[in-house]
């Protein structure tokens, strides 16, 4: 297949190398490689028709993103970043040079951690112990079951259960702050209460991952709480800063 424009990865400083084996989207996978730009360098490989966000390309994407960090800060761009030619997108990094150099030096050696919390949905008798809103529902079901009554105490049981858990995961940001640099909340999720990422420092990746652990073992009765990371850090840069197409 033809290729078609140049599919962007990230940029980094110009003394950067690729990782050993580097490999890009595509099947068979494009070969990557650095386009200079002054003190910077873009990464790069050939952008074919019909790309599309398949698990092999979007872990290849990411792949390729988290082995440039391990020898040097990365300006991630997002699955499926396409500029149409060399010139347009040298033209667009030359534009915000001095923004993209910025942004290598505050992710130097930091990561991005993802956490996500959502209520635990096993714990009615927890519940219905604190919530007397909770509890009164309840009490009326029983007195008057029906199909209505039912629907209203379950609406009731996950609006405690959430309220609980919303509770909780507010505290966190803080009992991580000791071990983060900096936070973002990411959009909302279905189902969670919490979804929010922190820019990390390598060393200090498995504290933060003990300290966010340990928060939850204690409140096992109104949280559940899932840590995703190291991951290139897509929520701590600019707007995607490149001419691009997705």
């Amino acid at each position: 297949m033809t290729p078609s424009g140049i599919y962007v990865y990230g940029i980094v400083g110009s003394s950067h190398s690729l990782p050993p084996g580097a490999g890009g989207v595509g099947e068979p996978p494009a070969p990557v490689r650095l386009l200079p730009a002054e003190d910077l360098a873009v990464v790069v490989s050939a952008a074919h028709p019909g790309l599309r966000a398949r698990r092999r390309d979007l872990m290849a994407h990411q792949s390729l993103l988290m082995g440039l960090a391990e020898s040097g800060p990365v300006l991630p761009m997002r699955f499926g970043m396409v500029a149409p030619d060399e010139a347009t997108l040298l033209a667009g990094v030359a534009a915000h040079r001095s923004e993209h150099a910025a942004v290598l030096e505050r992710l130097d050696s930091r990561v991005e951690m993802n956490v996500k919390i959502t209520p635990v949905q096993d714990s009615l008798a927890a519940l219905v112990r604190e919530d007397p809103e909770v509890r009164r529902i309840r009490e009326e079901t029983r007195r008057r079951p029906g199909y209505e009554a039912n629907i209203r105490l379950g609406e009731a049981v996950a609006a405690g259960l959430r309220r609980r858990a919303a509770a909780v995961a507010a505290r966190l940001p803080g009992e991580v702050a000791g071990t983060t640099h900096a936070m973002c909340p990411g959009p909302d999720v279905n189902g969670c209460v919490l979804n929010v990422s922190f820019l990390v420092s390598r060393h200090e990746v498995a504290r933060f991952r003990a300290v966010a652990e340990r928060f939850a073992a204690d409140h096992p009765d109104r949280i559940d709480l899932r840590v995703t990371g190291p991951l290139p850090c897509y929520s701590f840069v600019a707007p995607e800063p490149v001419p691009a197409r997705a």
